[in-house]
């Protein structure tokens, strides 16, 4: 098996990679929590936990080492102090403000065996689990009926957001929204004590404040070009950083393409819009490509990012940078502007690849997957009548931790 971490593309072969099996936080789902958890729609559990399962079985038939998510936070937490830190850590980042509550949550926590202790975390801490019936603050009285202590993490089969293996090193990643902050708190605990996973002396960036940066706008493109989206979930802010830590490091990396990509729901990160699928292959939601702001960041002299504006298309900006006398745009739907936006909204553009020309996708955008077929693209479609009800795809599912370097 492969061993350490080495993303330096977005198509080398795949050997690791790390999933999120969902649970019981996906049942924690009503109409009246949508928007503040960031779901449309109630994925039914076992047709959804199916489908993941159809999703981490294509990956182990690939030859593919899975690490599951629940795993490897049990790993780094197997140590008293540490498990202990970690339980106040999440506590605090749940918003619970009374002392009283707060206790009974971390003695509650810490008798629980350590992978049940996981699973509670991520479903949510209900309060008919704990029956507290002291009330020592205003905020927990006016929010009495609110079922829940601490809240439930449904987004995290969305497993490419809190966290990024980016060349030989790790991204902790800063989420925009509350709902998904103790994502990326649980990997930081896998970044810093699981070095099974992560090895000793790996250069770990963390994101923290207004920095805020998330997995699935962050696309390696070779081993010197990164393209990172400013979207409703990455700031401009947040790229500089990531420039100066990453350019700065031991790795290859040379440029960052920025990407300005427009601030809506069903465009919220890059990949849901753009992804590469081959070496000169890449599929794109037809919406973006006129109205796209390209932006360049490299570092200067004194260890600073400098910026311009692209002068190319983004079709031209690939060429350049990929050096590539040609590239081929792949556009999710076709032609039909009705099946380019069901297909984007049920993640036809959100690829994942897993060797040169050979992606996972999901079945149901059958135009999308015809069009990458037809383009010497090997397409292995799987089932997603309710993974899509969350509104990210096989991309946004996985956490790439190790894949061969390209030619």
């Amino acid at each position: 098996m492969a061993h350490g971490i080495n993303i330096y593309s977005e198509i080398g072969k795949l050997n690791r990679v790390m999933l999120h099996r969902m649970g019981l936080e996906l049942e924690a789902l009503v109409p009246d929590n949508f928007e503040r958890l960031l779901f449309d729609e109630i994925p039914y559990l076992k047709v959804a936990q199916y489908e993941h399962d159809c999703f981490a079985n294509v990956l182990k038939e690939n030859g593919i080492k899975v690490h599951y998510f629940t795993d490897e936070v049990a790993k780094s937490i197997k140590n008293e102090n540490i498990r202990k830190e970690f339980v106040k850590e999440f506590i605090r980042d749940s918003d619970v403000h009374s002392n009283y509550i707060a206790e009974t949550i971390e003695q509650y926590l810490l008798k629980l065996p350590l992978e049940t202790m996981v699973d509670t975390i991520i479903a949510g801490i209900k309060k008919a689990d704990l029956k507290i019936n002291k009330i020592d603050s205003l905020g927990d009285f006016v929010n009495k009926d609110y079922p829940y202590y601490t809240d439930p993490m449904p987004n995290l089969y969305f497993m490419r957001d809190p966290g990024t293996f980016i060349g030989n090193t790790v991204n902790i990643n800063c989420m925009k929204s509350k709902a998904r902050k103790r994502e990326s708190l649980m990997f930081k605990y896998i970044s810093l004590y699981n070095k099974e996973l992560v090895p000793e002396g790996t250069d770990i960036n963390v994101f923290e404040g207004g920095n805020f940066i998330e997995g699935g706008d962050i696309l390696v493109l070779s081993e010197e070009i990164i393209a990172v989206g400013i979207s409703q979930r990455t700031s401009a802010y947040a790229i500089e950083t990531l420039a100066e830590k990453l350019l700065n490091q031991n790795n290859t990396f040379k440029k960052i393409l920025v990407l300005d990509i427009p601030k809506r729901r069903a465009f919220m990160h890059l990949d849901t819009v753009f992804t590469m699928v081959d070496h000169d292959k890449f599929t794109i939601h037809p919406e973006i490509e006129g109205s796209l702001n390209i932006y360049e960041v490299t570092l200067g002299k004194s260890g600073c990012s400098q910026f311009c504006s692209s002068a190319y298309s983004l079709e031209d900006a690939l060429k350049n940078e990929l050096k590539l006398p040609a590239v081929q745009m792949i556009r999710c739907g076709g032609t039909d502007i009705v099946a380019a936006q069901r297909e984007q909204w049920n993640d036809a553009s959100n690829t994942f690849a897993i060797a040169p020309g050979v992606v996972i996708t999901y079945e149901r955008n059958s135009i999308t997957n015809e069009l990458l077929d037809k383009s010497n693209v090997k397409v292995i479609a799987i089932p997603s009548s309710e993974l899509s009800r969350g509104r990210g795809g096989p991309r946004c599912m996985s956490m790439p931790i190790h894949r061969d370097h390209i030619n």
